[in-house]
């Protein structure tokens, strides 16, 4: 296939990650707020425009703080968005075969891992076009904080187990290869 006509593939396929129209419509709500003639300005102001946005950063803070406090995941701050986008930093070893000899690209084996073994849905930072040799996966902050908490620290064990597990991979693939050079 054309290089080309793939990277455009590409694009279309990551578009179909999260629908925009969805999104635009609920950012128009948050961007122009009810007006006072409004009908829906009552119970906006019964709600608490800041209310919401306080719970949001109070998510937003949580999030960056539990994720920075894990060995191989740095989380920057997150700025008006209800995502998260962390990077995880994994072990080379079991990832040194060229893309076109693995299965998967890494982040997604990390991402369909948390998945099985946690029940914890992210997307996998290489359908957002990272940077070649980084490792990403995004996040809704959007469960309440007390579920959020609770999340977090499921995938802050996953994560401590996943570079276990690999490392220790990554630690027996270099002792062999080391092994069959010696024989």
């Amino acid at each position: 296939m054309d290089p080309q006509v793939k990277e455009q593939l590409v694009k279309l396929l990551s578009v179909r990650l999260c629908p925009p129209v969805p999104g635009q419509a609920a950012m128009d709500v948050i961007v122009n707020p009810p007006r006072e003639h409004e009908p829906s300005y009552a119970q906006f102001i019964k709600v608490g425009e800041s209310s919401v946005l306080d719970v949001l950063a109070q998510k937003a803070r949580l999030t960056e703080q539990i994720l920075n406090s894990v060995p191989g995941i740095k989380c920057n701050p997150v700025q008006g968005a209800m995502y998260a986008f962390p990077r995880i930093f994994m072990p080379p070893e079991p990832f040194r075969k060229p893309r076109s000899a693995r299965s998967m690209a890494p982040d997604m084996l990390y991402c369909l891992k948390l998945l099985e073994e946690t029940g914890i849905c992210v997307v996998p930072g290489s359908g957002f076009g990272q940077r070649e040799g980084t490792y990403h996966f995004r996040m809704t902050i959007l469960p309440s904080p007390e579920k959020l908490t609770v999340l977090l620290g499921k995938l802050k064990e996953f994560h401590l187990r996943f570079l276990e597990e690999y490392s220790q991979e990554g630690a027996q693939s270099s002792s062999l290869h080391r092994e069959e050079g010696a024989h």
